[in-house]
């Protein structure tokens, strides 16, 4: 199990800045009470607006059964991870609309038509217990996978219950762990330990509303007596734990002091939790042989040795020592890592095309990578490898490449399990990389999408996607995350095949190259990010693919900020917006959702802070006397993320300025937008069927 954590929290202020000028009461303030009668009558009374618009469009409803089609395929790859022989899958179809979460042996899951053995079946539960349950996390008790904690939401939130099921009972254990709604971490440490951080009382939680203490809690005692393990300080992000079972149980504990830094405690036979000298920006993977596996974000000086920043590590937990395991080039990132029995597989980018390598410690120390042949030119992922076995399972993919699975034996065999149909005809598609060139001289690559004769033809209508944050590459998947549809299958279904194209901006803030890629976009440097994505758009004017009256964005969350900076400073370059769950008020974001999780990213607006960041922050810069396109704003009531508040309050500040806008809340979902597939394939529909109105004209 990967540490890498995605934390989220404020940092601290090390030097005294002048207050805010006093700001003037918002009108729209009433629309951040969430689930407030009159803010949800305004969503409701948006909704009736807006939806009769795009679904009485005649595109609609065809685009809606095509991606409902691609999201409950029964030929998409039943991906799992490895687990004492089995590999373990969780699956939703158009029957299984909640999903059910399954395994089946390793032996029958090589064949490609694996037998499978349903554990839970979540549609059922919600019913049986009259509950909206959305599936989250599983925490198993390893090597033997026998005792696991089970997430559950109710609609999709981040708060969220716990509860302990046997997969050999099939079944929760009666009078087993149990953890109440909260936003809650566990790790096993035996079958009768487990180490917890939650909402233990008033204080407890960090400014984030991450928990900021673990506990030991053992089995037979209530959770109020578990033991105090370690406390961090209510400024932090979080504090979470993370057991290894290498060697028997190797506990530890992060605490996130930011979003991207944390400070990694050792706590063997749950003593007394000692700091280990690693660098704040850096990401524990797991335990090989007394060592723990580190992923350096920043340079690191140990004993004398410098190392380099991109690279892994590993630290020898009872000598102190350090040895460089794989060093990443100033065209490569890192972007996982995945501990074995006895060796590591690393898969990195190069150029933003996926690549992976086995890594093994030889008997002389030194540590040696050989590269994992498979196709080139794509985005290579790891499905799952550790899990107690040098096996592991990769997926290549591309925009026009659909999702095949590959599982590569220890012995350096590899075999093909899967691989998906088509979901559309790419046969006269192209993938092009180009490069734009920013505002500072640097070169920003991007990949187009679409037909030949499209492409050649130019002036096309044009839907250009990026993300831009959080160390988060945006890369040329086929199928991926399927709630950000700007990706091969869906888009070229509903889009592609319809004339338009697809760009993918492989702007600064992500990872595409590595840490110093997202460093260059943080905080003071936040236009930057902007202006990548300005330049992209740009580019594609200036070569004809598309025009200023043919051009669109599309992004969420993090890529909503960007979404809402990109409309205010150029309106003039995009006839249609989507803009997903985003962040908008960036001048109260800390106070909202998770938001105080954010600062390390984007700053600190009750600090000096606030004068680069109110330059930006798209709430506060929305004018009356500017040209706006009619902007898509999405968002959901249950997403206790990014508050909904964000859109409610934009889209009720262009209403008051008298401009058009187009506006859907779902009243559950999460950060995700959707609780199901169904959910999300209505979205998407509305999504493509606004941008075909704006941007191909009105229907044949």
């Amino acid at each position: 199990m990967s540490m890498k954590f995605a934390l989220a929290v404020s940092a601290a202020v090390l030097i005294a800045a002048p207050l805010l000028a006093e700001q003037p009461a918002d009108p729209f303030g009433w629309l951040e009470e969430i689930e407030g009668a009159k803010a949800l009558d305004w969503a409701r009374a948006e909704n009736a607006r807006t939806l009769p618009v795009l679904e009485g469009d005649p595109r609609f409803a065809q685009m809606r059964a095509e991606a409902r089609s691609i999201l409950t395929s029964p030929t998409r790859i039943p991906t799992g991870s490895i687990h004492n022989g089995a590999v373990y899958n969780f699956w939703q179809d158009d029957r299984q609309v909640r999903g059910v979460w399954r395994r089946a042996s390793v032996a029958s899951y090589r064949t490609g038509k694996p037998a499978w053995e349903t554990l839970i079946d979540f549609d059922q539960l919600a019913k049986d217990e009259g509950e909206n349950w959305i599936n989250g996390q599983v925490a198993c008790l390893s090597p033997e996978y026998r005792l696991c904690m089970v997430e559950m939401s109710r609609g999709g939130s981040d708060s969220s219950t716990w509860r302990e099921f046997d997969t050999t009972a099939r079944a929760f254990v009666k009078n087993g762990f149990a953890l109440p709604e909260a936003k809650s971490d566990v790790a096993w440490v035996d079958a009768d330990t487990l180490l917890v951080g939650t909402n233990w009382g008033a204080g407890t939680l960090t400014d984030s509303g991450y928990p900021r203490i673990v506990k030991v809690w053992r089995r037979g005692k209530p959770l109020a007596a578990a033991s105090a393990l370690f406390e961090g300080r209510k400024e932090d992000v979080a504090v979470r734990a993370f057991v290894d079972q290498d060697g028997g149980a190797q506990p530890f504990v992060v605490r996130a002091v930011s979003f991207f830094e944390a400070e990694h405690y050792y706590a063997p036979g749950l003593g007394v939790p000692s700091k280990l000298p690693l660098p704040l920006k850096s990401s524990i993977e797991g335990v090989l042989d007394g060592r723990a596996i580190f992923t350096l974000r920043e340079a690191w000086t140990h004993q004398g040795k410098v190392y380099g920043q991109g690279s892994v590590v590993a630290y020898d937990l009872k000598l102190g020592t350090a040895e460089p395991v794989f060093a990443a080039n100033d065209t490569q990132s890192i972007e996982t890592v995945a501990v074995g029995k006895t060796g590591l597989v690393v898969q990195y980018l190069e150029n933003v095309s996926g690549k992976a390598v086995r890594v093994v410690r030889t008997p002389q120390g030194e540590w040696r990578a050989t590269p994992i042949a498979l196709p080139a030119n794509g985005v290579l992922k790891i499905a799952s490898a550790g899990g107690g076995t040098d096996d592991a399972m990769l997926s290549f993919e591309s925009l026009t490449s659909p999702l095949t699975l590959y599982y590569a034996s220890a012995n350096g065999a590899i075999e093909q399990i899967f691989t998906t149909p088509a979901a559309y005809d790419a046969t006269d598609v192209v993938v092009e990389q180009r490069f734009a060139t920013s505002t500072d001289g640097t070169k920003i690559p991007y990949f187009v999408m679409g037909r030949k004769s499209v492409l050649a033809r130019g002036n096309a209508p044009t839907v250009q996607y990026a993300y831009g944050g959080f160390l988060a590459a945006t890369l040329p998947v086929y199928y991926e995350d399927p709630s950000r549809p700007q990706h091969g299958a869906l888009a070229g279904k509903l889009w592609v095949s319809r004339g338009g194209v697809l760009v993918l901006s492989n702007i600064r803030g992500g990872s595409e190259y590595g840490p110093r890629w997202h460093d260059a976009g943080l905080r003071e440097n936040r236009q930057q990010v902007f202006d990548d994505f300005i330049a992209v758009s740009e580019d594609l004017i200036r070569t004809g693919v598309t025009s200023k009256g043919k051009l669109g964005a599309i992004g969420r969350s993090n890529g909503g900020l960007l979404m809402g900076v990109v409309m205010n400073q150029r309106p003039d370059l995009y006839a249609a917006i989507v803009n997903g769950v985003p962040l908008l008020d960036m001048q109260r974001y800390t106070k909202l959702g998770a938001g105080a999780s954010w600062v390390a990213e984007y700053g600190d607006p009750d600090t000096a802070d606030w004068s680069y960041m109110s330059k930006w922050s798209p709430y506060q810069n929305l004018r009356a006397e500017a040209v706006y396109p009619p902007v898509f704003y999405y968002t959901s009531t249950k997403d206790d993320r990014v508050h909904p508040g964000h859109a409610r309050k934009a889209a009720a500040r262009l209403k008051s300025f008298g401009r058009d806008y187009f506006y859907y809340e779902n009243m559950e979902g999460g950060h995700g937008g959707t609780a199901n597939q169904d959910q999300l394939a209505y979205r998407i529909a509305l999504e493509y069927t606004y941008f075909a109105r704006r941007l191909m004209g009105a229907a044949p």
